[in-house]
């Protein structure tokens, strides 16, 4: 049984990603084998997961997938694994406003994991016991097993805050000192992804690693975390259902540097639908792969790479003309921003009639969308939880057949011929149906029916 222990913070910047990812390389280097997890619907950390862990960093966000997938996704994840470190996200209590939906708290909770709670020490002393206190009793239900103390800059600073993590009755169990050189480049979205800062951020990792093996107790951390409920396992098969598998087809994936922003589960169901994945990574590859029969774009940042991108033109014709051929074709964010005729004023792919360009303000939040055509992806009316995170603009921002509507917003996204495209970012084990019915266009056979999202 795979054990759990869910890292966790007051706010965001105390140094969860540091522990997190260093917790998952220490223990990796010395046999342990772990499972990584996000939560929320973060796509830059679990990349750092991914190098620190040597399996697919995953996500695990209530509000896209639904409160009842996130056990059996954990133990789907969690496979082979003795120990997932799941890494919160911004602090313990925040998630979707205004309700907190998709918090860290929610995600323990529904793992029924132990917390280890991150907290940036800079400037607090005995205040830290006040600290402690309120977020442990803010959640009686909630466990927090013991402190790690960040950015510590003494000895005496740390007796000091062992002292009154003692009197809130919590252990220490790792006291990090104050370092700069962990330091990873960061862009408006966050980090930059480990897929680009490449061979610094295998780097960053061993760092991490390092500084958690010294600092804090591993055994006593393997010790707080406790068993994954039993229940049922997630399953990409019993997701997608197939009545009648539909003929293989080689569904295109775009990756790279340039395209990180997918999850997991994506390509395991396009599998598990009768799909042949092949990822392509447009900043090397010239041509799709042969007998390539859809496509799926997803997002990240392809601003930083326009040049190389513009320049690789048999690639963007290639696509251009697997669009216009009605192919199904699945664009998200920065995919919509491939698509587009311009980025930032460079010639793209052109495939949808639309320039993109920056935006002065960032848009982030959940969307509870419907779908306004129907598509490769959905039948009109769909319902869907989504969430952007972007700061761009699409001009315009609806084809004539927009992809999504929300409350408080306009149309928005391109519906046309086989292209579905849009900021909106979605989570595939939420709607494995709509995998289905992508992978069935591919293969030139009809869909029977929209798959029963299985719990």
């Amino acid at each position: 049984m795979t054990r759990a222990v869910v890292v966790a913070a007051p706010a965001s910047g105390s140094g969860k990603t540091t522990v997190a990812t260093g917790l998952m390389a220490a223990l990796r280097r010395r046999g342990t084998a772990v499972a990584p997890f996000k939560v929320g619907p973060d796509y830059i950390d679990p990349g750092y997961h991914t190098l620190a862990a040597g399996r697919p960093g995953r996500n695990l966000d209530p509000v896209l997938v639904g409160a009842d997938r996130i056990a059996p996704l954990a133990r789907h994840g969690s496979a082979g694994a003795d120990i997932a470190v799941v890494e919160g996200v911004m602090g313990l209590f925040d998630g979707r406003i205004p309700d907190g939906a998709g918090s860290t708290a929610e995600v323990a909770g529904l793992l029924g994991a132990p917390l280890l709670l991150v907290v940036d020490c800079r400037g607090l002393s005995r205040s830290l016991a006040a600290l402690l206190h309120g977020f442990r009793s803010f959640d009686p239900a909630l466990r927090i097993g013991g402190v790690v103390l960040n950015r510590v800059g003494s000895a005496r600073h740390e007796e000091v805050l062992r002292a009154a993590a003692d009197e809130a009755g919590l252990p220490v169990l790792g006291a990090l000192p104050r370092r700069d050189a962990l330091a990873v480049p960061s862009r408006h979205l966050g980090l930059v992804t480990a897929a680009e800062h490449g061979a610094a951020a295998v780097g960053a990792v061993d760092a991490m690693a390092e500084l958690v093996a010294a600092h804090v107790d591993l055994d006593a951390v393997v010790a707080l975390a406790a068993p994954l409920p039993a229940g049922p396992v997630w399953s990409p098969a019993d997701a997608v259902r197939a009545d009648e598998p539909p003929e293989r087809s080689v569904v295109a994936v775009l990756g790279g540097p340039a395209f990180t922003f997918g999850y997991a589960e994506h390509v395991e169901l396009l599998a598990a639908a009768g799909a042949e994945p092949v990822v392509v990574d447009p900043l090397r590859d010239a041509a799709l792969p042969p007998g390539t029969g859809a496509l799926v774009l997803p997002g990240g940042f392809p601003e930083e790479h326009v040049a190389q991108l513009a320049a690789n033109a048999p690639l963007l014709a290639a696509v251009r003309e697997l669009a216009a051929s009605g192919a199904p074709v699945h664009a998200e964010c920065g995919g919509l921003l491939y698509l587009c005729e311009t980025l930032d004023g460079t010639p793209m792919c052109g495939a949808l009639p639309a320039a993109a360009t920056r935006a002065e303000r960032l848009t982030l939040g959940y969307r509870d969308a419907v779908a306004l055509t129907d598509s490769v992806l959905h039948p009109v009316g769909a319902r869907v939880s989504g969430h952007e995170f972007h700061r761009w603009s699409v001009t315009p921002r609806a084809g004539d057949s927009a992809a999504w509507g929300w409350r408080g917003a306009g149309p928005e996204g391109f519906v046309a011929r086989g292209v579905h495209a849009s900021f909106l970012h979605t989570h595939p084990a939420a709607e494995p149906g709509a995998v289905t019915r992508f992978v069935r266009r591919a293969s030139g056979r009809s869909v029977h029916r929209d798959t029963a999202l299985p719990h």
